[in-house]
């Protein structure tokens, strides 16, 4: 059967840009159209190490040469000592390897939930979870997010959520009952528009959570793996969860998914209380652990953090140039957001159209998510880019303005 050049049979859930890439290397990426564009998205806050790390595909190529997968009804050594690594650079005692953010986070609610039925209370089964927040695809995790766009056209969500405004702490005290297990929050917004409350806040939360014996759970598949500066946003904040989800960055662009908790958070699980088939399997633990390899090496986080102000203060110079186009820079380390003036896929597309890959976010933000190896030249490289699709839409905004 014959099939024409413009027929997909992917299902067209996903509105892609007319670009597809061939190869890439560090933080460029090398386009089917001969171009080459600066990756300022890194798949979405994935690819922490760029671009065919040699390390990574060193570690990818010397596992797929030895197993794939055998499943977890047998040891796995390198999974042991990922989980152990994790553990020692967290607070967590216990890690569950999976595939993606939406099953580290399912992870984390039935882990909450089971917590106070193996405690004899089986009817604390509530999540209070925050406005803005996205925290995966599947019909839990959509319930959790509790944004309309996404729920709709799935029926009744899941019940179980109680969703509040970010940042007020009155609201949760009001909302704690005694159905209620956890509390569900990001360090840092990505997809709702890298929003985050005040560092009191997560203060508040953790009191909360002690004087109610419920358990706090972070959401860091975006914020974790050295995204804001530290291999965990928790550090910044200064307040540890019971249970974290991570995902993203942990394999460095291959699919692996963990959620980690204290050893009081993981009581009654036990075996038979949850699985996956091929989650924390050979290869995927394999680049995790070269990930951390990566990661851990002394200056690494110091670099993201000396990159992160270098960027804050370059497009700070861009928002005082082009208050037509944007008018605000958020976030921390190299998970930062403009919000636009303009429509956000507008300044997307002005960008592409200048090689520099972003992604949009809530709230009319652009997320620019460089890889954490990123240095100065390319930052700068990226903000000459960033500056003169705003000089073709400002110019745009003009000309709308005269007729």
């Amino acid at each position: 059967m014959s099939q024409s050049a413009s027929t997909s049979h992917l299902l067209p859930v996903f509105a892609r840009a007319d670009v597809a890439f061939e190869r890439g290397e560090g933080v460029w990426l090398h386009g089917t159209d001969g171009e080459r564009y600066l990756d300022f998205t890194s798949g979405v806050a994935v690819n922490a190490l760029g671009h065919c790390h040699p390390h990574l595909v060193e570690a990818l190529q010397q596992q797929a040469s030895k197993l794939w997968h055998v499943s977890n009804l047998f040891k796995s050594p390198e999974g042991e000592r990922l989980a152990a690594r994790l553990c020692e650079q967290s607070f967590a005692d216990k890690v569950f390897f999976c595939n993606s953010g939406a099953e580290a986070v399912e992870c984390a609610l039935k882990m909450a939930r089971h917590y106070h039925f193996s405690k004899g209370e089986p009817e604390r089964t509530r999540v209070i979870t925050f406005e803005g927040a996205f925290h995966g695809r599947t019909l839990g995790t959509l319930a959790a997010t509790g944004s309309a766009k996404y729920l709709e056209g799935y029926g009744q969500p899941l019940e179980g959520f109680d969703q509040l405004p970010l940042g007020d702490l009155d609201a949760v005290k009001a909302a704690i009952g005694p159905n209620t297990a956890a509390i569900l929050i990001e360090p840092l917004q990505g997809e709702g528009g890298v929003r985050s409350p005040e560092l009191a806040f997560f203060r508040g939360l953790r009191e909360l959570c002690d004087a109610h014996g419920l358990l706090l759970v972070f959401d860091e598949v975006q914020t974790g793996m050295g995204r804001t500066g530290e291999l965990f946003a928790y550090k910044r904040i200064g307040v540890a969860p019971d249970i974290m989800a991570l995902a993203k960055a942990l394999g460095g662009g291959f699919p692996i998914g963990a959620c980690l908790s204290t050893a009081e958070a993981a009581k009654g699980m036990a075996p038979g209380a949850h699985g996956s088939t091929f989650g924390g399997n050979p290869l995927a633990v394999a680049v995790a652990n070269a990930v951390l390899d990566v990661m851990l090496q002394p200056g690494f986080f110091d670099h993201v953090k000396k990159m992160s102000l270098l960027l804050k203060q370059k497009l700070a110079g861009v928002v005082d140039r082009h208050p037509r186009v944007v008018s605000e820079i958020r976030g921390e380390g190299l998970l930062l957001g403009l919000k636009a003036v303009v429509p956000s896929p507008e300044l997307i597309a002005a960008l592409r159209a200048e090689k520099l890959l972003s992604v949009g976010a809530g709230d009319n933000v652009v997320r620019l998510l460089p890889p954490l190896i990123v240095n100065e030249a390319e930052l700068d490289e990226a903000v000459g880019r960033l500056e003169r699709a705003c000089v073709t839409l400002a110019g745009q905004a003009a000309q709308k303005e005269a007729v």
